[in-house]
């Protein structure tokens, strides 16, 4: 999943970004409001942490143009405002949650989860089909009930693919979800990391199919 985050403090901003790509996480950062609009303007993100007082367009405008453009993205609000008046207007503005800074990163690492398993519509932690389930949580897989050992990368490509189960994912798609501005990648990586996952979901009753010239798809195994 990928996640941008809007915030003009630095030392907050690379606190954050350690914090979420060590779960896992794909992550962007501007420092701005006006490149955070122009970010926002592509469908690549899963999320968006967006602060209140930033330079050259606020993060109350950012938050307007947003919504204008019809997007349910889902976005956590950080603020060092404690005004409720401005809370007030951020939900109405179409914020899905707020958060007074100073706050632990414990507590946003568990927002971000609740906001993202309710912008892919799971009520739970827990993501399941066939044998294989996943905790949204503690970022575990399992088979039948036995913990599958995958890599950060391994996991973040699973969970891109169970969000969109027996749906096609472009190659695109998985790039853009999984790797953040500073990272490049190639499709043959996305191909090799494709090929281990398909191997290590051997007896779970899914698997991730190639479609040729279209992507993958997570389904279950055609008897």
């Amino acid at each position: 999943m990928r996640i941008l985050i809007t915030e003009d403090d630095a030392a907050l901003a690379e606190a954050l970004q350690f914090s979420l790509k060590q779960s896992g996480y794909a992550v962007d950062w501007v420092n701005n409001g006006s490149e955070a609009d122009e970010a926002l303007k592509d469908d690549v993100f899963g999320l968006l942490i967006l602060d209140l007082g930033l330079p050259r367009l606020d993060g109350f405008e950012v938050l307007r143009r947003l919504r204008r453009r019809n997007r349910a993205l889902p976005v956590l609000i950080l603020s060092g405002r404690e005004d409720p008046k401005e809370k007030v207007l951020g939900l109405d503005l179409g914020a899905d949650d707020y958060l007074v800074k100073p706050f632990s990163l414990n507590e946003l690492q568990a927002r971000v989860r609740a906001l993202l398993r309710r912008g892919q519509g799971n009520a739970t932690p827990q993501i399941g089909y066939g044998g294989l389930s996943f905790d949204t949580v503690n970022r575990t897989t399992c088979i039948d009930g036995r913990a599958l050992t995958l890599s950060v990368l391994e996991t973040a490509m699973l969970e891109a693919l169970l969000a969109r189960f027996g749906r096609v994912v472009s190659k695109e798609q998985l790039v853009e979800q999984l790797y953040s501005y500073d990272r490049e990648v190639s499709h043959n990586a996305i191909e090799v990391y494709i090929h281990r996952l398909r191997k290590k979901l051997a007896g779970a009753g899914i698997t991730v199919r190639t479609l040729y010239g279209r992507g993958y798809l997570l389904d279950y195994v055609m008897q």
